[in-house]
């Protein structure tokens, strides 16, 4: 007879997200797992498969946390105001204590660059060419822009947008509206 989990599985995946999202997949070890989730290794190994099977459950999870900055995003209708909003939200809670980590994905992205990780690289894709379309869709919002502007623009603003994720680890909140400002100021 299969033992009754004494834990909630979203919460000990929330909690190995924050860490991964914090130390990246490389440096976050099992002890470091176990004692931030509350749960030991044979728990983690009969729920999620191993630490990789732990970290793909978190990068979903961390997808269900930023769904509404998301979705906002999605159903606004002020062409770049709306990226621009976007931005500014994407790193609103950079600047609260303890919680300069940047964005999952882009630390993930960063990460796993160099990595022949099919997996990974899918999901990274496909969060990329998400934003890249409501990017683009916001920018035809103005029709005095050209199909080759706008695939443009969207290439710099998804750049900008790495850029920005990554700063947000380190910079402060002044540098990091300078930054928003400018990237759409030369746009």
């Amino acid at each position: 007879m299969a033992r009754k989990k004494k834990y909630n599985e979203t919460e000990v995946v929330v909690k190995a997200m924050n860490l991964f999202w914090k130390n990246g997949y490389e440096t976050t070890s099992m002890q470091m797992l176990e004692k931030e989730m509350g749960i030991n290794k044979f728990s983690i190994y009969s729920s999620f498969g191993n630490k990789y099977g732990l970290f793909l459950e978190s990068l979903k999870q961390y997808k269900s946390t930023i769904s509404s900055t998301f979705e906002k995003f999605k159903s606004a209708n002020n062409g770049l105001e709306d990226i621009k909003q976007f931005f500014y939200d994407s790193v609103s809670n950079n600047f609260e204590d303890g919680n300069e980590k940047g964005c999952l994905v882009t630390n993930t992205y960063n990460e796993f660059s160099e990595s022949q990780d099919l997996l990974i690289k899918e999901q990274m894709s496909s969060f990329m060419d998400n934003l890249k379309t409501i990017i683009i869709e916001k920018l035809k919002m103005d029709p005095s822009k050209s199909e080759e502007t706008i695939i443009k623009q969207a290439n710099y603003l998804l750049l900008a947008k790495h850029g920005l994720a990554a700063a947000a680890r380190v910079n402060t909140k002044e540098e990091i509206e300078d930054y928003i400002e400018i990237t759409f100021k030369n746009l």
